[in-house]
Parts: structure tokens; C-alpha cells; sequence
């Protein structure tokens, strides 16, 4: 750098030397100093605003691999949750029907969390919505994961009672009835027989001498034995377990006790005509989780294919109850 400098005096038309001290020549160097760096930060914020730096285009890089990842990820998450589905529709569908028990609600299966937000610390970020969708995915998997492994720990024991559940299913007919002769009127809506007036009648009648033998149709406990005038006038209820109970009603006399322990086929009354009947016979139901359904639906262990159709149009002809 020059240490003078020329000034043109118009007045004379010549040059005249100014001469710089230190001062001069620092403050020179400070001012060239700044406005390089001004010049250098507004190359530098041009350059950075179209091009990246290799250090940004490595990140760029992984964040474009992260993403792929998670769309990776909740694919397979997808795959998962199909797999699981297809566990629920075996677990409700064939193990739980097996086993008589009932499914699991879709409400528990599909039911959310509460409370807070528990993917704040997730959000606020440039691909946020795809990793708190994500999150959530994993987070409906493994809830249904817990609970379809639950339903397995309720069906274990199932299986493992299975044998003893289909001794205490009521899987026979009450009485010896091998022609199908003593079926008389069966499960639904028929013309009662004293008041003339069309009634449910929730039970199967069979139409036997006084005297015939009833058999306990599975394995349970006596749970009730009555004797009354009216309505069912002898009866026996029996409680097979599993939610199944038994009720055998206008006995002329009951052989079992209350808290007796019986076995399909044992002999626990004998039919008569006691109660509200019209004649002798045995009005036979069965009652599954407090609900009393039709009885011919559990004839499965003593008829034949041919038989059961037969029974059905036996019953169903009747248009008018024993009691």
C-alpha cells in the first residue's frame, strides 16, 4: 500500500502529496479489512443458499435414507397387523367357538390410549408426521398383541379342560327314545294346552309312560330338586359347568340329592305327569349362560344324521305343548 496520496487542488490545476501517518494507514486496512468480510459472508450466503455443502449433503443423504426406512418399517408393521388379524379371526372364529367361549369385543381389541399426548416429543419436525404415524402403529400392534395373548392365556385352560367340558356338555336325549316315538313338542312358539293361547315354550317335551326312566344328558352337580303342585311339579336342575345347565320337569319322583355329583347317563328321576301338564311326559331344557336355548341342537352324541333331521320335523310338527 502506497504510504501517500496525491489531492488535485482546482484552483492551482497540480497535484499536491498528502502523506499518510500510522493512524491513517491502520484505519485504511481496518476499512478494507470489514468490507472484505462483507463481501466474503454475502459470497458465502449466496453460494450456501444454491448449493450445499458437502456436510449438509450428507445429512440430506441420511435423512432421505431415514425416511425410506420408516416407510420400510410401517410396511412391515403393516404385514404384522394383517398376520394378527388373522390370529383374532382364528381366536374368535374357531378356537373360542371349540371352546364355547365368547370373543373378545372389537371395542377392547380397537380401543386407544387415553390421557396425554403421548407423541409431543415426537412432533415439530420436518418428517413428524410420518414417524408419529409410525409410533402409533406400533404402539395399536403391540396393545392387540397383549391382548390376543391374553385371549390365548384364557383358552389354555380350555383346551387343557377340553375333555372334561364334553362329558359335562348335555349331549344326549333324557330318555330312551331310539325310534324318535316320544318326541312330542319341541323348542318355540306353540299353543298352550290349558290357557288356548299361543306361548313360548322353551323346552323339548317327550311323551312317556309314567315311570320311565330320565337320564342326566351330561356331568355335573344337582343343583335343585322341587316338588310343587303347579307349574314345572317335580323338577331337577342339574349344573354341568361351562355354563350349561339341565331342567327336567314333571318327574313322578326324582332320585338325586341337591349337591349329588352325576355322570351322563345316570338315572336322577322318573317321568311322570306332576304340575301344569296335560299327560305324562318329560319337559326337557337347557339353559347356556343364563339363556335357555333348544335342546335339539345338543342331540349330537346319540343320533344319527338321518335321526337328527327327523327329530326336527317331529318337533317342529306339533302345534300344541304337554304343558
Amino acid at each position: 500500500m502506497p504510504r501517500s496520496m496525491y489531492r488535485f487542488d482546482p484552483e492551482s490545476l497540480s497535484l499536491h502529496q498528502n502523506r499518510l501517518g500510522f493512524k491513517g494507514i491502520i484505519i485504511k486496512l481496518t476499512k478494507y479489512f470489514f468490507a472484505s468480510i462483507v463481501i466474503s459472508v454475502g459470497f458465502y450466503l449466496l453460494f450456501s443458499r444454491f448449493f450445499d455443502s458437502p456436510k449438509e449433503r450428507i445429512l440430506k443423504r441420511e435423512n432421505d435414507q431415514l425416511k425410506l426406512q420408516y416407510e420400510i418399517m410401517q410396511k412391515k408393521i403393516d404385514g404384522v397387523a394383517g398376520v394378527l388379524e388373522d390370529l383374532r379371526q382364528r381366536d374368535d372364529n374357531i378356537y373360542r367357538t371349540i371352546f364355547e367361549a365368547e370373543p373378545i369385543p372389537v371395542s377392547m381389541r380397537e380401543a386407544g390410549f387415553g390421557g396425554v399426548n403421548r407423541y409431543v416429543d415426537l412432533e415439530g419436525f420436518q418428517n413428524s408426521s410420518l414417524i408419529v404415524s409410525t409410533a402409533k402403529k406400533l404402539d395399536k400392534i403391540l396393545k392387540q398383541v397383549y391382548i390376543q395373548s391374553k385371549s390365548y392365556d384364557e383358552i389354555i385352560p380350555l383346551a387343557i379342560n377340553k375333555e372334561d367340558m364334553l362329558k359335562c356338555i348335555p349331549a344326549i336325549q333324557p330318555v330312551a327314545n331310539k325310534g324318535l316315538e316320544r318326541t312330542s313338542s319341541g323348542f318355540g312358539w306353540r299353543i298352550h294346552p290349558f290357557y288356548k293361547i299361543k306361548i313360548f315354550h322353551p323346552g323339548i317335551d317327550f311323551a312317556s309312560p309314567i315311570g320311565t326312566e330320565v337320564y342326566a344328558t351330561g356331568d355335573g352337580v344337582v343343583e335343585k330338586t322341587e316338588s310343587s303342585f303347579h307349574g314345572y311339579g317335580i323338577s331337577v336342575m342339574i349344573d354341568h359347568g361351562f355354563g350349561y345347565k339341565t331342567l327336567y320337569a314333571h318327574l313322578s319322583a326324582f332320585k338325586v340329592i341337591v349337591g349329588q355329583k352325576v355322570k351322563r347317563g345316570d338315572i336322577i328321576g322318573l317321568v311322570g305327569n306332576t304340575g301344569l301338564s296335560t299327560g305324562p311326559h318329560l319337559h326337557y331344557e337347557v339353559i347356556k349362560n343364563k339363556d335357555k336355548v333348544n335342546p335339539i341342537n345338543y342331540f349330537f352324541n346319540d343320533l344319527t344324521p338321518e335321526q337328527y333331521d327327523q327329530i326336527i320335523s317331529i318337533s317342529n310338527n306339533n302345534g300344541q305343548t304337554l304343558d
